[in-house]
C-alpha cells in the first residue's frame, strides 16, 4: 500500500510503479466494493516535494516521468484503473505542473520568487494622502512628433534603460515621488503624443500642465514644424484660459533629440533660437547616451519651483514601499514627524494612471479662478 512506503526510501524508479499501484488498488476496489482504503494524497505531494529537492532529479527527469504518465494513461493495459486512480494520477501531474510554473518564474525574475504581499496595493497621491502641500506636486506635459524619442527621454527621468524598439504611444501617464530635505514632492509626467486626432483631449492635457517639454529630432526638420505649432497652442490655450489678451508666457523647455546620430543636422541652434526667440530654453539631447538630459531637467525642475535635486543625477533611486515607510507606518497612518533620510532619493509608482477628465477638468477649473474667473472651461 501507497501508505507504507517511507519517504526516504523513495527513488526515482519508484515512479513508474505508480500507475501499476493504482491500478492494482483499482482492481482491488471493483473486487471488493465493501472495502474502503484512503490514499494519503497531501502525503503523496509531500513526498513528491522531499524527492524533487533532496534527490538529485532534475527538471528533465520530471517531464521524463510526466511523459510517462501520459503514456500509461493512454495505453489499453491501464483502462481498468478505478475513477479514484485516475483521479490522483491527474493531481499529481497538475501538483508538478505548479510546481514547474514557479520555478520557470523564479528563474526568469533572477532566482527571486517575488511576493505579491510585498507589492505596492494602489497608486500613491501624495497631495490625497495629506503628505505634502499643492506647491509640491508638479505635472509635465511632453509633446512632439512621433518617432523623436518622448518615452526614451521619460524612461532616463524614471531611471529605466533605453529601449533601441520602436512602439508607438497613445498616451502615457507616469509618476515619480521625491524626499528632498525632509519634504515630499510629486512629479507626474503625461506623454500626450497621439492625442492630435483629438483637439479637446489635447487641450485638456495642455491646460493641466504646469511646465511643457517640446521634443523634435535634430535630423527631422518636420518634427521641429510640429513643435513650433505646438507652442503656439500652448500658449493661445492658456491665454485664452486665463483671459488674457495676448499669448502667454509659458514655462516650456525645447529639446533636439538624437544628437548622437551621425546624420547631418536638419535643425540648427541658431535656426531655434531664430524662430522660437532667445529666451527659451534649448537643449541638444541623446536618449541612448544620456547626453544633455541633466540640464534639460534641470531646467525643468527651476521653471516648475522644483528643487535641483530632482534631476536623475542628484538622487538616488529606491523602492516604493521603501519610500512609503518614512512617512506612513505599516497601517497607513502617517508618521508624527517624517523620518529621516540623509540624501535626496525617490521612487517610481507602477500603479500610477492619469486622473479622471472630471478631475483634470475641476483642476483646470480650479487654477482659473486664481485669476480671472471663466463663465466655464475653456476647453473646446
Amino acid at each position: 500500500m501507497l501508505g507504507s512506503v517511507s519517504k526516504h526510501s523513495w527513488s526515482s524508479s519508484w515512479f513508474g510503479e505508480i500507475p501499476r499501484c493504482l491500478e492494482t488498488l483499482g482492481k482491488n476496489s471493483e473486487m471488493n466494493t465493501t472495502e474502503k482504503f484512503y490514499l494519503p494524497v497531501d502525503g503523496i505531494f509531500e513526498m513528491f516535494n522531499s524527492l524533487h529537492h533532496q534527490s538529485n532529479i532534475t527538471h528533465t527527469a520530471l517531464q521524463l516521468q510526466g511523459a510517462a504518465f501520459t503514456t500509461s494513461t493512454q495505453h489499453p493495459k491501464v483502462s481498468n484503473i478505478s475513477k479514484t486512480g485516475m483521479g490522483i494520477i491527474k493531481t499529481v501531474r497538475g501538483h508538478w505542473r505548479q510546481q514547474d510554473n514557479r520555478e520557470s518564474r523564479s528563474s526568469s525574475s533572477g532566482n527571486r520568487q517575488v511576493s505579491t504581499d510585498r507589492l505596492p496595493k494602489r497608486s500613491v497621491d501624495l497631495l490625497e494622502l495629506g503628505l505634502t502641500k499643492p506647491r509640491n506636486c508638479h505635472r509635465i506635459v511632453v509633446l512632439g512628433a512621433p518617432k523623436v524619442g518622448k518615452t526614451n527621454i521619460i524612461q532616463w527621468f524614471l531611471g529605466k534603460e533605453f529601449e533601441e524598439d520602436y512602439e508607438p504611444t497613445v498616451e502615457d501617464f507616469h509618476r515619480k515621488l521625491f524626499h528632498i530635505n525632509g519634504e515630499a514632492y510629486q512629479v507626474d509626467l503625461l506623454d500626450a503624443a497621439n492625442e492630435r486626432n483629438f483637439p479637446a483631449k489635447r487641450r485638456l492635457s495642455i491646460l493641466t500642465g504646469d511646465t511643457f517639454l517640446l521634443v523634435f529630432s535634430l535630423d527631422d526638420r518636420e518634427s521641429f514644424n510640429d513643435i513650433c505649432e505646438l507652442l503656439n497652442e500652448v500658449k493661445a490655450a492658456k491665454a485664452k484660459l486665463l483671459k488674457l489678451k495676448h499669448p502667454a508666457r509659458v514655462p516650456v523647455v525645447i529639446c533636439g533629440n538624437k544628437s548622437d546620430l551621425d546624420a547631418p543636422r536638419a535643425v540648427t541652434r541658431s535656426e531655434v533660437s531664430e524662430i522660437l526667440g532667445e529666451d527659451v530654453a534649448f537643449f541638444q539631447t541623446s536618449a541612448k547616451d544620456g547626453t544633455g538630459l541633466d540640464a534639460m531637467f534641470k531646467a525643468l525642475a527651476t521653471l516648475g519651483g522644483l528643487p535641483d535635486e530632482t534631476s536623475p543625477s542628484r538622487h538616488q533611486m529606491i523602492p516604493l514601499l521603501t519610500y512609503q515607510s518614512l512617512y506612513l507606518d505599516q497601517r497607513g497612518r502617517r508618521w508624527s514627524r517624517t523620518r529621516a533620510l540623509g540624501a535626496p532619493c525617490a521612487a517610481t509608482d507602477p500603479l500610477a494612471r492619469r486622473p479622471s477628465f472630471t478631475s483634470d477638468l475641476r483642476l483646470v477649473l480650479n487654477s482659473s479662478t486664481k485669476h480671472n474667473k471663466p463663465e466655464r472651461c475653456q476647453i473646446q
